[in-house]
């Protein structure tokens, strides 16, 4: 019998690891250097904890069993609910804001597609702690930072900003009833899912009057400074808070001082679960032919309250290596995956095999990778299997070595090769190599 890896997970062969630990180290990289400290917490938690966040229709998206108590446990399938609890455990002794990150393995029993499986690794930064627009700019910034870091330009993809505000002012202005909101907030999150006929559909079965319906249209595609301002134009004459707007315009503000405002603009078109959200959302797009989000978070000021603690202020967002590597060879920047290692040591002579031993164990205490030949064959087979390697310097022991004490030592990229004393070369085996 046969066995493939489960639907919707991943076998991790040597390329396909050195790519995710590529992004992930990527992942690390930009988080450190903007402040965050990483965290990390249990592969699987309560039930009930996921159900707080998100109802009891999480329940068919989870991975989830009874353990030999008897209680409701779920292979984690994101990571802000464990982040919430943890914060709430210890809010009063933390320093604020509290800037943490993680790279979770996550699980979601959900149907497999292109961006999506149902096990993947995640990106999560958070600030909590913080009220001000300035820790939504900031998160924004370090996605932009990873880009840049991919070598991603703002041409290749964009930041969409919205407020979960906005939309509750503009429903508001339209006179939606409080009873028909939360349907309508249902529908403008599966909008970019549906067409434009589709979405019309969804409207009417919630039963929204005419006006209503063509104020949803007239401002759902607003985008931009211009869009932001036609809004905030018809929430005033309306009589309604626009300070929604005004948040979003105060994020846009920072992102330009901190010089990532290229990548980013207003559009109405974001919403990410707005039932879920209290403030300023937003979602990376790419803009080749994928088209999809990439990554995305907001502002969920709630959440930690509901898990038990105080009511405390946070933002963050996700992505994840699924979609990340999709992106990156969509625009021809995967990276080199090949392996190499520092040393390959190579026996002229069975007889001194042990000191090519020796010489490894040696380079490898000093911390650099070394290896050898398993079978002992010829010189030339030996070159061929550093070669394969992606060998940086291969060291050759004679089989007079018991007399000379001496190394040859062959750099691979400059073909320049050298004998040197054994002793000196291990005092210094990354000195430069002169052929001579």
């Amino acid at each position: 019998m046969r066995f493939k890896s489960p639907k919707g997970t991943r076998d991790f062969y040597p390329d396909d690891m050195a790519l995710r630990r590529w992004i992930m180290g990527k992942w690390d990289d930009v988080s450190r250097r903007n402040g965050f400290v990483e965290y990390d917490g249990p592969i699987f938690e309560d039930l009930d904890l996921y159900r707080v966040k998100s109802g009891d229709e999480i329940v068919d998206q989870l991975f989830h069993f009874n353990d030999r108590g008897g209680r409701e446990l779920a292979i984690r399938p994101e990571m802000t609910p464990t982040l919430a609890r943890m914060v709430a455990a210890r809010v009063n002794s933390l320093p604020k804001p509290i800037k943490w990150y993680s790279q979770p393995r996550l699980c979601r029993a959900e149907r497999p597609q292109r961006g999506r499986l149902r096990e993947f690794f995640q990106w999560n930064i958070d600030i909590i702690g913080e009220q001000s627009e300035l820790a939504d700019a900031e998160c924004i910034f370090v996605l932009v930072d990873f880009f840049r870091e991919l070598g991603l330009s703002p041409q290749q993809v964009e930041i969409k900003l919205n407020s979960r505000e906005i939309v509750a002012s503009l429903l508001q202005a339209a006179k939606v009833p409080e009873e028909k909101q939360p349907a309508v907030y249902a529908a403008l999150d599966k909008r970019d899912k549906l067409s434009a006929v589709a979405f019309e559909e969804l409207l009417a079965k919630i039963e929204l009057e005419n006006g209503q319906k063509e104020t949803l249209k007239r401002f759902g595609e607003a985008a931009g400074l211009e869009g932001l301002n036609s809004i905030a134009t018809f929430l005033r004459e309306s009589d309604v808070s626009t300070d929604g707007c005004e948040s979003v315009r105060k994020v846009i503000e920072y992102l330009g001082a901190f010089g990532a405002s290229d990548y980013c603009q207003f559009d109405m078109g974001v919403v990410r679960g707005l039932a879920y959200y209290t403030g300023v959302v937003f979602e990376a797009f790419g803009k080749g032919g994928l088209r999809r989000a990439v990554g995305g978070g907001g502002r969920y000021d709630q959440l930690i309250e509901n898990m038990g603690g105080p009511s405390v202020a946070a933002v963050g967002f996700a992505t994840s290596d699924v979609v990340i590597a999709d992106l990156l060879a969509e625009f021809d920047k995967m990276p080199s995956t090949t392996e190499s290692i520092d040393y390959f040591v190579i026996d002229a002579d069975p007889s001194v095999f042990d000191i090519v031993l020796n010489i490894t164990s040696k380079l490898r205490e000093k911390g650099l990778s070394a290896t050898f030949s398993y079978q002992r064959q010829g010189v030339g087979k030996q070159f061929k299997q550093a070669a394969s390697r992606n060998a940086g310097r291969v060291v050759i022991v004679e089989g007079n070595f018991d007399t000379s004490k001496a190394v040859s030592v062959k750099d691979m990229a400059t073909s320049n090769q050298a004998t040197l004393m054994l002793d000196a070369f291990l005092d210094n085996p990354n000195c430069k190599i002169e052929s001579t």
